[in-house]
């Protein structure tokens, strides 16, 4: 199987083109050396990854047919990727979260649409009777002729 359509059906990435983009990045290397897209994969090959700013290290234990539910994944490929890369993700996703925390600083979109939902323009209703009186002022002229 191409290592392309195997980082895909062991759901590594979303889509087949995205494991291809990924790979002619130079981001997919089998031992030490750099792939292309139609290298074939074997059982028993460790097969290296960046993605997310961190390095994983998969080992190939079957290979399957055609695109795997995520609970039949650990059938097929063993993950030895280092503990410290995944601590190091967790650091990066915390740091993230520092800058802004929920309810701090600028409304995001979602937010000023909820604002907006529970104040009331008084400019709207205004328009809103201007327009019933030159309406009821019609029916009136209608009813005295």
């Amino acid at each position: 199987m191409r290592i392309d359509k195997f980082l895909w059906s062991v759901r590594f990435y979303k889509t087949r083109s995205i494991a291809a983009d990924e790979i002619k990045k130079n981001r997919v290397s089998v031992g030490e050396n750099i792939v292309k897209s139609s290298r074939e994969v074997r059982e028993g090959d460790v097969i290296k990854i960046r993605k997310n700013q961190i390095n994983y290290k998969i080992k190939v234990l079957q290979i399957p047919k055609s695109r795997l539910g995520a609970k039949l994944v650990p059938l097929h490929i063993i993950d030895q990727t280092d503990k410290q890369e995944y601590e190091l993700l967790k650091l990066r996703r915390d740091e993230q979260n520092y800058y802004r925390l929920k309810g701090e600083g600028r409304p995001t979109k979602k937010d000023r649409r909820d604002i907006d939902g529970f104040t009331v323009d008084d400019s709207s209703n205004s328009e809103d009777t201007e327009w019933n009186d030159f309406f009821s002022g019609l029916e009136d002229d209608g009813e005295e002729n």
